[in-house]
């Protein structure tokens, strides 16, 4: 696997050219410049005490057709705007991102006892999580603990790992979507904080059953594995939102790099290290991925080079990159970081919103669900979390 790597890198390198380093005063002046006009508006929807037949709308979610987007607190993205003003507050120590911050966080809290849903983490972690790292406020702690104990409850024993979807029961029974990898922090952080291993020990079952039933020989992923929740034996693979179910949808490849990154961190299992490697080595020497290393939306779509782009998957690849490379050495470490430099640069040179459009959202040119022509080729929130959390990751915090 060294020897690998070390080649791969070699590959690599000489055909990158020059990295730049991200400038740091242009970012955070683009982005504090957007995200007030994006406050404002996200403000006046929540002025205008606009309803839905699920609950109120608290978060902007996307553009489409020239229209701003909301979604309710139960939505898988709710938790995003606000880890967005967190991450804005610890870039430029203004208070002004925290007390925005804290609006749209506590927006969220009634998901904490939600469990028809997988999503906590998405939802909870990316914004009472990020606000409790940099507050220490307790009752954000308290928050993050209730929805772990509540996303538990959906933990099938027999199979090893977490329920995702409730929905389509006609398809599945016990689906678990390669997505859910993201939903292992806050399962982490809550042992971290109470001690108790009860936390930990589901989200590595989880982690174990995905790296085992997710990945095909070429270490690409099925987006959906559905198990008979009896036996736990493996029902059918397939892929949801990509282009078939044997093609390697974007996202779904970056969640996985970001997932098991991120499941290393806190366990230090070599296992999930090499996972993540084998990922990073499947989607940058893929022949589709392309000179900016800004995905097609999957890898297989059938129309390369005239198909959509999937910023977002970008911005999470860049983001498990730079996290990558602190975790080992030598030139895979630089080679790492050099990549995910270079594509936060072409973000910054061809995907960003031009400055007043878009509502206020900091990158478009992201695609949500291309098979049910959702979401192609729009600003979505989540592709502004993982940039801005890649933004830091470059900074060095």
């Amino acid at each position: 696997m060294k020897s690998f790597i070390i080649s791969l890198f070699t590959l690599l390198i000489v055909s990158s050219g020059c990295i730049t380093q991200v400038e740091t005063i242009p970012t955070l002046e683009f982005a504090s410049q957007q995200l007030e006009l994006l406050i404002a508006e996200s403000d006046a929807n929540l002025d205008a005490e606009n309803r839905s037949n699920r609950g109120r709308l608290i978060a902007p979610r996307t553009v489409e057709g020239g229209e701003l987007h909301f979604v309710h607190s139960g939505d898988w993205t709710s938790g995003f705007f606000p880890g967005v003003l967190w991450q804005m507050y610890e870039l430029t120590g203004e208070e002004k991102w925290a007390e925005s911050a804290k609006t749209y966080t506590s927006l969220v809290e009634r998901e904490k006892r939600n469990g028809r849903t997988h999503d906590m983490g998405f939802k909870v972690y990316c914004s009472f999580g990020q606000g409790y790292r940099l507050t220490k406020d307790m009752d954000y702690r308290d928050v993050i603990i209730e929805s772990a104990n509540t996303l538990i409850t959906r933990f099938n024993p027999t199979i090893g790992a977490i329920r995702s979807w409730d929905h389509n029961t006609d398809k599945w029974e016990h689906p678990v979507i390669i997505d859910n990898m993201m939903n292992l922090e806050l399962l982490f952080r809550a042992t971290q904080e109470t001690g108790d291993s009860t936390y930990y020990n589901i989200a590595v079952s989880h982690a174990n059953t995905t790296l085992r039933e997710h990945f095909r020989e070429d270490n690409s992923s099925y987006h959906v594995i559905d198990f008979y929740p009896e036996t736990g034996e493996v029902r059918k693979r397939n892929t949801h939102q990509g282009y078939a179910h044997e093609s390697a949808w974007a996202r779904g490849q970056a969640w996985g790099l970001y997932g098991f990154t991120m499941s290393y961190r806190f366990t230090q299992d070599p296992a999930y290290l090499e996972q993540a490697q084998k990922i990073a080595a499947f989607i940058l020497t893929h022949p589709n991925m392309p000179d900016d290393l800004v995905p097609y939306w999957d890898f297989n779509a059938p129309d390369i080079p005239n198909e959509a782009r999937d910023v977002s998957a970008a911005t999470i690849i860049s983001s498990a990159l730079f996290e990558l490379s602190s975790m080992i050495e030598g030139e895979q470490a630089t080679y790492y970081e050099n990549v995910a430099n270079k594509i936060l640069a072409n973000i910054d040179a061809k995907y960003r919103s031009d400055i007043g459009d878009n509502f206020g959202f900091l990158l478009d040119h992201s695609t949500g669900n291309h098979p049910k022509d959702s979401e192609v080729d729009v600003p979505i929130n989540y592709a502004d979390y993982y940039y801005l959390e890649a933004f830091s990751r470059s900074l060095g915090n």
